[in-house]
């Protein structure tokens, strides 16, 4: 009986410690504003030594064990929910309006988050942001995978240009910002550079979002009225395949 107490305490003073320096782990990574396969696997790495510390911990306590467990099943059962009729209307008004959200962001390479952005980071993480709310609401399984997908494999502005895992495809717009054609363009389409460098997404009106590193953070700008340097470089235009 002795022996069994002092194992018992023994896996709760484990858990507990296991829990605090998960905790404190999975808090400095979501600080990090960047989104790297070493952040991502760390992250997922830090939320697994929460949930075993607080099961270590829990275990005495048949409730509180079966919930912990139920957890990962739950989430894996609402991931597995089938996909809905799809309103791509809906998911472009939210995915625009989270990007907006992002102004006055800091620039931070790399980063794809409020605490930092990038240029590809922006849409990225806009795009994210709208398939989350949607997917909850809508209890929509696809959604949700796509949003956890999108995180996974994460693309810089050259791959979205090159349509990776055919997330976005060509407009067939060329030119400028400054002078491109309009026509057929909708809020929330993506001008990138030639050289696959930068990304901007059109807004409405003459008016582009970026995450711009000469300004240092988020801004919108018209492009007939504001100065930027990259309205005056060669972009061709792209698409989320799941806005059209």
């Amino acid at each position: 009986m002795k022996w069994r107490l002092h194992d018992a305490l023994m896996w709760q003073r484990v858990g507990i410690n296991l829990t605090l320096v998960s905790v404190l782990a999975t808090l400095l990574m979501l600080a990090n504003p960047v989104n790297n396969l070493i952040s991502r696997l760390g992250l997922l790495g830090v939320i697994g030594g929460v949930w075993l510390g607080m099961l270590a911990c829990l275990w005495k306590w048949k409730a509180a064990r079966v919930v912990l467990i139920l957890l990962p099943v739950s989430a894996a059962a609402v991931l597995a929910l089938p996909g809905k009729r799809m309103n791509p209307g809906g998911l472009r008004a939210e995915y625009v309006a989270r990007m907006k959200g992002y102004e006055g962001t800091r620039y931070y390479w790399g980063g794809e988050n409020s605490r930092g952005i990038d240029c590809s980071g922006l849409p990225r993480r806009a795009l994210r942001d709208a398939l989350w709310k949607q997917g909850w609401e809508q209890a929509d399984g696809e959604l949700l995978r796509m949003a956890i997908g999108q995180w996974w494999f994460d693309s810089s502005a050259r791959a979205l240009a090159e349509g990776y895992r055919g997330n976005t495809r060509a407009l067939g717009g060329k030119g400028t910002v400054r002078n491109l054609d309009l026509t057929g363009l909708e809020s929330g389409d993506l001008a990138i550079t030639a050289d696959g460098v930068h990304v901007m997404v059109y807004v409405g009106e003459g008016k582009w979002i970026q995450a711009e590193p000469s300004i240092g953070k988020v801004v919108t700008l018209d492009r007939k009225s504001n100065s930027s340097d990259w309205f005056d470089v060669p972009v061709t235009t792209h698409r989320w395949q799941i806005l059209e």
